[in-house]
């Protein structure tokens, strides 16, 4: 009922303008976001985006809010996140530091240049569905890298089309054009392997994390390369905990490390780890 409640609120106060789906009050909270942020000092990039992450703790997790319409649009709302628009709207927020700008325009461009392929919005097959995509596609824009390897990754070959053989779970994927060319991007996904770091490996990894480092977690389910994602907490002891818009409820970080955390996660095999880089 939650759930309900949000979304109808979140259909009712948005609107549309020019691809871009927004409201008064998630502006207001943007720079509400930007004020808290200026209070904080950091030493460097990742320092900053985890600030800027924890500054969305308690916000309602609330999934499909980019399923809006029945044209693909830029989907802002700081109200309710699920784990990907969480990543995104932080890492959007926290660039707007380097280049030296405060403006909801320019956020709301960064965060269209993060979200689809080549920065470019056309229609839903833009999206950068698949992380590892998603990780791929900003790692050529220059805003993140791949570091998965470099902990003691290995490689793995996957078929990764869960969209394409689970249709009926997609709204949007009954159109279909969107569905053929979501099956155009899975079939480019399988020329790729997919790296990530085994769950038995990263408690040694660890020291080589660092606080802001986005974090996918890696599974086994057929079709897809993983199923949450969130941002690494180096806490004072060394040990990496997960900031994540969770399932169970809101933004939140992991009571226990994030090796002990995965212990529990149904079908979870490892992590992926993406360092921005802005």
């Amino acid at each position: 009922m939650k759930y309900y409640l949000l979304l109808l609120n979140f259909l009712l106060v948005h609107f549309v303008t020019a691809q871009i789906v927004s409201s008064a009050e998630d502006e207001a909270i943007f720079k509400t976001r930007l004020l808290q942020i200026q209070e904080v000092e950091t030493s460097s990039f990742n320092e900053h985006l985890l600030e800027v992450g924890k500054t969305f703790l308690g916000t309602p997790y609330v999934e499909k809010t980019l399923e809006f319409g029945k044209t693909e649009a830029l989907v802002i709302n700081f109200r309710g996140l699920d784990c990907t628009t969480f990543v995104e709207n932080t890492l959007a927020i926290s660039l707007l530091q380097k280049q030296e700008k405060t403006d909801f325009s320019s956020f709301t461009d960064n965060l269209k240049t993060i979200r689809y392929r080549n920065g470019i919005l056309d229609g839903y097959s833009s999206r950068l569905h698949y992380f590892t995509d998603w990780i791929r596609n900003n790692e050529e824009k220059g805003l993140v890298k791949d570091i998965t390897a470099d902990l003691g990754g290995i490689e793995l070959n996957k078929s990764i089309n869960f969209m394409g053989t689970h249709r009926e779970l997609y709204p949007f994927l009954s159109d279909d054009t969107n569905y053929q060319r979501i099956i155009e991007t899975e079939t480019s996904l399988a020329k790729k392997t997919l790296c990530y770091l085994p769950q038995k490996e990263i408690k040694k990894s660890e020291a080589y994390m660092k606080s802001g480092d986005i974090i996918a977690l890696a599974t086994s389910i057929k079709g897809l390369d993983v199923t949450h994602t969130g941002i690494a907490f180096k806490k004072p002891n060394g040990r990496i905990h997960l900031l994540h818009a969770s399932s169970s409820g809101e933004v939140k970080i992991t009571e226990v490390p994030l090796v002990d955390y995965l212990k529990k996660v149904k079908n979870n095999i490892g992590i992926i780890v993406a360092r921005p880089m802005p």
